[in-house]
């Protein structure tokens, strides 16, 4: 986890949700993986679907990233390509722009970052979480 700096997972759509085994596989990372090990980073979701519920399956990913205080990269719209096939999502030319853009302001914000510690800019001191049960 030390040494990557931007984090991109993407999933097809089943009944309007991300891969089962895929949002295991994250319950798992984010739960054992020291929360300061990923605050910070950068971060991006990306779904594909026949027809309908992206953005219930590309809302819940990006709900892994903003409870660990990672940032969500995005695009010019939600990171989703519409196919049955990956001959139909070639089809998908806004779906492909949106990936595009996606890469150029994740490439961008990687060298923003750079920057701004190769400048003396730290980044924030983020405060240890409070967890408050509501009984």
């Amino acid at each position: 986890m030390d040494e990557f700096d931007a984090l991109v997972v993407g999933s097809p759509v089943y009944y309007g949700g991300p891969n089962g085994r895929l949002t295991s596989f994250l319950d798992r990372l984010m739960f054992s993986t020291p929360a300061s090990k990923l605050k910070g980073k950068l971060s991006a979701s990306i779904v594909s679907c026949r027809r309908g519920g992206a953005t219930a399956a590309f809302e819940r990913l990006n709900m892994y990233f903003s409870m660990l205080n990672m940032h969500i990269v995005s695009s010019q719209y939600w990171n989703q390509v519409h196919g049955y096939t990956p001959d139909d999502v070639r089809k998908d030319e806004e779906g492909l722009q949106t990936m595009r853009t996606l890469g150029q302001n994740i490439a961008y914000l990687l060298k923003a970052q750079k920057a701004a510690a190769d400048s003396g800019i730290e980044k924030p001191e983020y405060e240890e979480t409070i967890y408050t049960n509501f009984v």
